[in-house]
């Protein structure tokens, strides 16, 4: 489990960073979020996110708040096939007229998240 929350904290900072550098590719590829088979596939994927950091939580410095956050992906896992095709490509659209500073700022916000689950994730000290 720890090896699966280490290549979970690099991809989110991975995506982190695309997001900040290469804002318009980041805006295209979400552009395929738009469908329900899609949705569900991030849905299961949340949900898969969720049950790793609740999973990796108790060798972890933070426990209770990787289990709180991990508990809060399955829950957003659970409800994102429900959100529907319609709203979301309205969501896209949006953040689309936005520019990239928009998306800039959320890669920022998934660097710092990714740098708080790999202080959460180290082992406790001795």
């Amino acid at each position: 489990m720890k090896y699966l929350s280490w290549l979970l904290v690099a991809f989110v900072v991975a995506a982190g960073v695309a997001a900040v550098v290469a804002p318009d590719m980041i805006l295209s590829l979400r552009s395929l979020a738009a469908t329900q088979g899609a949705l569900l596939v991030f849905g299961a994927l949340r949900v898969a996110i969720g049950v790793v950091l609740i999973m990796a939580a108790p060798a972890s410095r933070a426990p209770r708040t990787l289990q709180a956050a991990g508990a809060l992906l399955m829950l957003v896992g659970m409800v994102t096939p429900l959100f529907g095709v319609e709203r979301t490509r309205a969501v896209l659209a949006w953040e689309a007229a936005q520019g990239p500073s928009l998306m800039r700022f959320g890669g920022a916000i998934a660097v710092a998240i990714g740098g708080l689950l790999a202080v959460a994730l180290r082992p406790r000290r001795s």
